[in-house]
């Protein structure tokens, strides 16, 4: 029972990618968990009294955090704390769903890219991406039929997931192949000396189970539905 229900969870998200890479223009949408994860790195710096220097978004659905904090241990939790918020993130969209509330999740998508536009990114692709994204979002909001504006969250939602699970196996892949070039996990490997596979697998493990809990709450959710009708400046985090 559980290797099938993971087994469920890795063949969902394989026939989730293949389906979604055939909706035209769905790349767009796949700078949400980008966001979501350098947005993670801001908040965590902040919260240990650090600055935010700025964001970069782009086109390639890659990031940077760029940040400075006093104290040297600082840098592990703002390291660590990416891929972990874009992960639980895509768990919250599912949640929302199955809990009837996408109207919330979309708001909160909205509010954090507002934030970011305000407060973090300078780049100019992630300044135009995050204002396209939030005017669209402002318009599925107040003009949609409730069909597209189903369709739309379950789009973000399911590109989310997708993005915050394979971004960490290609982090393992890249950690496996070239530790000096996997993003996170070398910056946790330069800092703890733990090797940068290490960190890159416990992301990884880490993304598979918010998907696993994820799926199972679409399912849920999605039965629950049928029923109801019956009745220092660190130099970057990628």
């Amino acid at each position: 029972m559980f290797m099938s229900s993971w087994l469920k969870t890795v063949f969902f998200l394989l026939g989730s990618a293949f389906l979604t890479h055939m909706i035209p223009f769905s790349s767009f949408f796949r700078n949400l968990d980008t966001m979501i994860h350098e947005f993670g790195h801001a908040v965590v710096t902040l919260a240990l009294s650090g600055k935010v220097m700025y964001i970069e978004l782009f086109v390639d659905h890659s990031g940077v955090t760029y940040s400075a904090v006093t104290s040297g241990w600082s840098f592990i939790p703002i390291a660590l704390a990416g891929y972990p918020t874009a992960s639980l993130f895509a768990m919250f969209l599912f949640y929302s769903n199955a809990k009837g509330k996408q109207r919330l999740g979309i708001q909160l998508c909205t509010l954090i890219a507002v934030i970011c536009l305000m407060l973090f990114v300078r780049n100019e692709f992630g300044m135009m991406w995050l204002i396209g994204f939030i005017v669209l979002n402002v318009l599925m909001l107040a003009f949609a039929p409730k069909w597209m504006f189903r369709f739309y969250y379950l789009l973000l939602s399911f590109l989310t997931l997708e993005e915050s699970v394979f971004g960490p196996l290609s982090l393992v892949a890249y950690a496996f192949i070239d530790p000096a070039r996997a993003g996170d996990a070398t910056n946790l490997s330069q800092l703890t000396g733990i090797p940068s596979i290490g960190w890159a697998v416990l992301f990884a493990l880490f993304a598979l189970w918010c998907s696993k809990q994820a799926i199972q709450a679409f399912a849920g959710g999605a039965r629950g539905g049928r029923s109801a009708k019956r009745p220092a400046i660190q130099p970057d985090y990628d």
